[in-house]
């Protein structure tokens, strides 16, 4: 048993509405092994994973999945199973899977939901080891597993404070992305709407507010200045002026680095030389420069409390204290600590609410000076304090006392907020009660914080906790309707899927929309590229909803994206269906045309719902759409067809639904019994006067969508009139050059039923020679490519045939079988082989002559229309102007 191949799934997909982990599972060597003919492996696997029997599986209650093993389940499936565990294990609640068998033996796709998707992929390797040892009665420990997942989980999850945020924006259905691997960078929202944080840090904070926090000289300043209470100090760049600041200042005082944070070589109440000569020396250690100054300041003897403002609002405040052990008369200092660190609640760094306590010089110093070693028994009830500083991060507990601030204190710390500058601020003050004004207190501010942390408010020691999470996504997005979401459309077929998408964004540009497309050849932002390739998946969506200045997303959807890493988004506002033919059959488990059509249907299945303002818009004349695109469709439908009379819509328009069609050479929107004009289709550039009628379908669309959109009739009437199929606004879909009696159509159709589409149009346009130059992918089955060659044959009188694309194929393979296919179709009277796609298409130039009709299905699109140029060939827009 071995993984063929495994990747994480994005968005909705072929398989599943959630974020997956796809894996394909080769069990061939198990496949007449069921789990009901392995002894004992039920009690092996009960035994291994106690928790295991909790999650349901067909028979519909817990302890459904062991009942499964017993009666007899395959090793795809326990993967499944135990990946799923496995994630629960390490602190990530998911539950869904599903396993089935392919068309090759022993072969099983097998998918299950993640959290995390690094955590995700190592519980799927891990289950196929762990099902291996099952099935082979070895002996397996789960323990290594564990921590194996445990570090790849703190490698790549989200930290307490960030993830508190994260899961405050979902809260509120606003979407959010990582936006670099291995930080806290991450985006809430997209495109135009989206906000952007790290860690605590908000795209908003200033950086001369963060600057001043980051220095603490500079800090006390400004607070002293406003007439907020703050330690006396001096900052010292040697340990003799340390030295006579403690003695100008009176002892006891305090050390720290200029610049610092967490609480890093702060130590506190020095009323020794000796001690300040320590402080000092763990001051430097600390500093991010060598050369940086060491603060040395007043001790005030109060309490430690954190105090957070977030948008001028004080949300939370906890006292912290110190990490420290309470005596019982019977343990040690060391081992009350070991106990200590049992709680649950305590981990290494931030990967925990509290963190564990670690025995350092520091504590080896706190206990010296309070006359303790580590072997020391404390009394019952006698508190010993192990660090200076209150840090979460150092071990420190903390209690809320949000709800017990003292209105002027409250004010106080607000208007720090201001003075310094910052969104989000952590102000550290020292004093001995906040429900007391400050002036009638030993009290000071002794730092303030640009990105604090948030673990003290969340899960308080002691107290209530506080939703610091929900403050920042208010903050960042003050209306609680706003969901930071843009409009997407997304759309899909097997053709016609660029030109629609290519369409749709020009209809909403002429309305006055920034747009960010995504379509096979290029990702777009208000009409300027951006990357250049494939970009008819996941990749391309990222790209867009990235982009700050979008207000509209309009993305390509393929099969081979779905299938690949899912949509790349959660939902679409509109979901196009166009067609669904024959391609790609074969491929990535998909065999029949009912599976490409759920494939393809995922896309409207991804659409909102009716009642959220989801639109879907259909192709009626496609017997598939119309039976699983309308089945799987959330939003409210729009129909189109090339009928006006077409039977399937009559109810859909007795209950006032939309409809798109064609009567008496116009484009119409029908609702109900009212007929409302769009466009003459002669005066549609790329119908070609109606030669085009695939383009007529295309252009229907992609007015469904801008309807879908609330764009206004004329806007779309413009839009459907500016649209020309040249290499400017269509690249490599329909472009018709003519020049000295030659007219050339370039395309990019490589399969059957584009060929089709194309027929009336090649015919409409060639009416004398037809000349055709194609190749098609060699991830075709034979028959499609055979099947390919016939209909050029049925099209054309010479066909021309190149090979660029092989895939896996030997050289020559796929051009030798579409010939084949001409071959045996006859009509043609000339089809050659000529191998390079360069010299194949200057074979069909130099052979036209007056008259002649050029089909150019080319991959090198711009190569081949720079020839085209190179030849004078005048565009059907520069033909329209004489």
């Amino acid at each position: 048993m071995h993984i063929l191949e495994h990747r994480a799934l994005r968005g909705p997909n072929y398989f599943s509405r959630y974020q997956a982990i796809y894996m394909r599972l080769d069990i061939d060597d198990l496949e007449d092994r069921p789990s009901d003919k392995v002894p004992g492996i039920v009690d092996a696997l009960r035994a291994l994973i106690p928790t295991i029997y909790d999650h349901r599986c067909s028979v519909g209650e817990p302890g459904g999945f062991l009942e499964r093993v017993a009666h007899g389940t395959y090793a795809g499936h326990m993967v499944e199973h135990i990946a799923i565990e496995l994630q629960n294990l390490v602190g990530f609640n998911v539950g869904y899977g599903k396993t089935v068998d392919s068309y090759d033996r022993g072969v099983y796709h097998v998918v299950y939901r993640y959290r995390d998707e690094a955590t995700g992929i190592a519980a799927g390797e891990a289950a196929v080891e762990i099902v291996r040892g099952l099935y082979d009665s070895q002996p397996v420990d789960l323990q290594p597993h564990i921590d194996h997942l445990k570090e790849v989980r703190d490698a790549n999850a989200l930290g307490p404070s960030t993830g508190s945020i994260v899961n405050a924006a979902k809260a509120r259905n606003i979407p959010w992305h990582n936006l670099t691997q291995g930080t806290s960078y991450t985006q809430l929202g997209h495109g135009k709407k989206q906000r952007r944080f790290q860690a605590t840090v908000t795209d908003a904070s200033g950086i001369i507010g963060h600057s001043i926090a980051d220095d603490k000289d500079w800090t006390k300043q400004i607070l002293a200045d406003a007439g907020v209470p703050v330690p006396r100090g001096q900052t010292c760049y040697s340990f003799e002026e340390a030295k006579a600041a403690a003695e100008w200042i009176g002892w006891p005082v305090v050390t720290k680095p200029l610049s610092g944070n967490h609480g890093r070589g702060v130590t506190t109440d020095i009323a020794s030389v000796e001690d300040l000569r320590s402080g000092y020396d763990a001051a430097v250690a600390r500093a991010r420069d060598e050369y940086a100054g060491v603060i040395v300041e007043s001790y005030i003897n109060g309490e430690d409390h954190r105090m957070l403002v977030i948008g001028g609002k004080l949300v939370a405040a906890a006292r912290r204290r110190p990490a420290h052990v309470t005596g019982d008369g019977t343990q040690t200092i060391q081992q009350l600590i070991d106990i200590e660190n049992t709680d649950p609640r305590r981990g290494v760094g931030h990967e925990n609410l509290l963190t564990q306590i670690d025995v350092d010089d520091q504590t080896r110093r706190m206990l010296d000076q309070a006359g303790l070693t580590l072997d020391t028994v404390l009394p019952e009830g006698e508190i010993a304090f192990l660090k200076s500083t209150a840090n979460i991060s150092t071990g420190g507990t903390a209690a809320d006392l949000t709800d017990e601030v003292h209105p002027e204190v409250k004010f106080a710390m607000e208007r720090i907020g201001r003075l310094v500058g910052l969104d989000v601020i952590g102000i550290d003050l020292l004093c001995q009660n906040v429900s007391i004004p400050l002036d009638q207190q030993p009290a000071g501010v002794v730092e303030v914080n640009a990105g604090p942390g948030f673990r003290m408010h969340m899960a308080p020691t002691h107290g209530t906790p506080r939703p610091v999470g929900e403050h920042i996504v208010d903050m960042l997005f003050p209306d609680p309707t706003d969901d930071g979401r843009i409009p997407i459309t997304a759309i899909t077929g097997t053709n016609g899927k660029t030109t629609t998408t290519r369409l749709t964004a020009h209809i909403l540009r002429q309305a006055g929309w920034s747009v960010g497309m995504g379509c096979t050849g290029t990702v777009e932002i208000d009409n300027n590229v951006i990357l250049r390739g494939d970009y008819s998946g996941p990749a391309a969506a990222q790209a867009v909803l990235r982009e700050p200045t979008v207000e509209h997303a309009v993305l390509e959807v393929a099969r081979g994206g779905i299938m690949r890493r899912g949509l790349g988004f959660d939902e679409a506002d509109v979901g196009v269906l166009l067609n669904i033919a024959s391609d790609h059959l074969g491929e990535r488990g998909i065999h029949t045309l009912d599976e490409l059509a759920r494939c393809k249907t995922v896309v409207v299945d991804a659409v909102k719902r009716k009642d959220e303002g989801g639109y879907c818009v259909l192709n009626a004349d496609d017997p598939l759409v119309m039976d699983q695109g309308t089945y799987w469709a959330r939003g409210e439908i729009i129909y189109f067809t090339m009928d006006p009379d077409n039977p399937a819509l009559v109810d859909h328009l007795a209950d006032l639904g939309m409809v798109l069609t064609v009567k008496q050479g116009k484009i119409v929107l029908l609702r109900g019994k009212v007929t409302v004009d769009i466009v003459e289709v002669n005066d549609v550039p790329i119908a070609f006067e109606g030669h085009a009628p695939f383009n007529v379908q295309n252009a229907m669309a992609a007015a469904g969508a801008a309807l879908a959109h609330g764009i206004e009739l004329d806007n779309i009437r413009a839009g459907l009139l500016t649209f020309h199929p040249t290499p400017a606004q269509m690249p490599g879909r329909t472009n018709y050059f003519e020049a000295d009696g030659v007219r050339c159509l370039i395309d990019y159709g490589h399969n059957v039923p584009a060929l089709v589409a194309l027929e009336p149009l090649v015919r409409g346009l060639g009416t004398q020679r037809r000349i055709s130059v194609s190749t098609a992918p060699g991830n075709r089955r034979d028959e499609d490519l055979q099947a390919l060659g016939a209909q050029l044959a049925k099209m054309c009188d010479t066909v021309i045939v190149y090979e660029t694309d092989a895939r896996g194929r030997e050289e020559g393979e796929v051009a030798r079988l579409i010939r084949d296919g001409a071959v045996a179709q006859g009509g043609a009277d000339r089809v050659e082989i000529i191998m390079d796609e360069a010299e194949a298409v200057d074979r069909a130039m130099d052979s036209a002559e007056p008259g002649d009709f050029l089909l150019l299905l080319v991959d090198d699109i711009a190569g081949t229309t720079d020839r085209l140029k190179g030849r004078s060939f005048a565009t059907q827009a520069e033909l329209a102007q004489t």
